[in-house]
């Protein structure tokens, strides 16, 4: 019941918000100029999605933002479970980590393109280094974080590296792992918009630096609301992806047993 009270209360939110913003243009309050009408952003995604020509744009995102994605995450988890297993290499490592960590990633986008061209790679290289630090601190904090008691305990009962691996520090930093997937979801897609920026000849990043070019504010909300809706689909699927890894934690709500 309770979250249907939310749902609902989410609607009406949603539908103050969009009835004031269309209300607004439509009487002159807002200008259309900056702020152009709801209907006209629907009208334009629908203009769009019902275009074959469209998916086209749309697979090249995906497949820039999936690669970066999953490269990413691969190369930070793996990262970040060796230097959480090795404290002293860490120590090493830790303020060339720092430095290049700092770097805004925004500056690496027009290296990758002199490296790597125009082409597919390029963003796919800044995506990498978007997701790559999100998931690679949290990977090594969850290490970390692994209760020394239990490992003392699996030590006696005769248990191997591999098997502290698969059985005690990927369980206890599955949680960390996961909230690091869903943050690094938003910045894989950052980074493949911002290198269909600075140069691509399709793409959704391609769409609407194109719109903003010609001064079209419906076709950058457009593009927008579809790069929301691109990002929520994942996110959709790494809920279900965290349930049926997690098994183990409970629900919301529910308390833990004593």
């Amino acid at each position: 019941m309770q979250a249907v009270n939310v749902r609902l209360i989410q609607i009406t939110l949603l539908a103050v918000i969009l009835g004031g913003w269309q209300l607004g243009v439509t009487t002159g309050v807002i200008d259309r100029f900056f702020f152009p009408a709801p209907l006209d952003i629907v009208q334009q995604v629908v203009t769009w999605v019902i275009d074959p020509g469209f998916y086209k744009h749309v697979g090249i995102t995906l497949s820039e933002t999936v690669l970066g994605y999953l490269i990413g995450t691969g190369l930070g988890v793996a990262a970040g479970v060796w230097l959480g297993l090795s404290p002293f290499t860490a120590r090493i490592l830790d303020p060339f980590i720092k430095a290049i960590n700092a770097i805004p990633r925004v500056v690496l986008a027009p290296i990758f393109v002199l490296w790597l061209g125009l082409g597919l790679w390029s963003k796919v290289a800044l995506a990498v280094t978007l997701v790559f630090f999100v998931t690679f601190f949290n990977a090594m904090q969850g290490v970390r974080e692994v209760n020394p008691v239990v490992l003392s305990n699996t030590r006696i009962l005769g248990a191997r590296r591999s098997d502290l691996l698969r059985h005690v520090y990927f369980p206890a930093a599955a949680s960390w792992i996961l909230s690091s997937l869903r943050t690094s979801v938003g910045f894989a897609v950052v980074g493949a918009i911002i290198g269909e920026y600075l140069g691509a000849s399709a793409g959704l990043g391609y769409l609407i630096a194109r719109a903003e070019g010609n001064f079209d504010a419906v076709g950058v909300f457009a593009g927008i609301i579809i790069l929301a809706v691109f990002v929520l689909i994942i996110d959709l699927l790494l809920d279900v992806a965290e349930k049926r890894l997690i098994t183990w934690r409970p629900k919301a709500g529910e308390e833990r047993p004593a």
